[in-house]
């Protein structure tokens, strides 16, 4: 910012339109080829973050997930807004929430980790779903017999939860609430069975399935 050519303003509008128009979060790499001048890394998030400021108090803010930075609707506006849509809000099944908590809070995992905590067959339909989602994803196999998939969460799932890293996930308890509140789209609890909704909340999982987490995201 000592730099005379360097103009705050104009910088802040150029971000702001780019990231108003923006299909999804932009990077600070992406966002330095907007501009000519020589604008170092830290230039730069000094600006957004002027930028965030300055959208206090208003219905949208800008926040830095996991893909980089976005605007978004606060959270305590999305039961207005989901009045101007068809599509009803996502209701995830308990069978859902706690495939989801264990791989989030224990990744990487394969599916009879998951079936040992929940102590229920996991369903197809659930793994394929989330994977559908965009929220896991296939990061190896265990070198086992049979070499079973590892699955992990991806960035799609801290984007659509606004978290920057797994690092900032909340108490396992909190998962289901974030996960109603914030992510939007197509519901996920296909090929949930009624025996896997008798189980226990995630919640109750073994207190165990909080080791392991850790920042590393594919």
């Amino acid at each position: 910012m000592d730099s005379p050519s360097f103009d705050l303003p104009h910088v802040k509008r150029v971000l702001e339109a780019a990231l108003l128009t923006a299909g999804e979060p932009l990077p600070v790499p992406e966002l330095k080829k907007l501009f000519d001048e020589s604008l170092s890394n830290d230039m730069l998030r000094n600006v957004l973050t002027e930028l965030a400021s300055d959208w206090d108090e208003r219905g949208v803010e800008l926040v830095n997930v996991a893909s980089g930075w976005r605007f978004r609707a606060r959270p305590e506006y999305q039961q207005f807004l989901e009045r101007l849509s068809a599509r009803k809000p996502p209701r995830y099944s308990r069978a859902v929430l706690e495939t989801m908590a264990i791989i989030a809070y224990k990744q990487p995992v394969t599916r009879g980790d998951i079936e040992d905590i929940r102590g229920v067959m996991v369903s197809s339909g659930i793994i394929k779903a989330l994977e559908a989602r965009g929220w896991i994803d296939v990061i190896g196999h265990r070198e086992v017999p049979g070499r079973p998939e590892l699955f992990a969460t991806t960035r799609q799932f801290l984007d659509d939860l606004n978290l920057r890293s797994l690092t900032e996930l909340p108490p396992l308890e909190d998962l289901g609430q974030l996960v109603e509140t914030q992510a939007l789209g197509t519901p996920v609890d296909e090929g949930a069975t009624p025996e896997e909704d008798t189980v226990e909340t995630a919640a109750a999982a073994p207190q165990d399935a909080t080791a392991g987490a850790g920042p590393t995201v594919n």
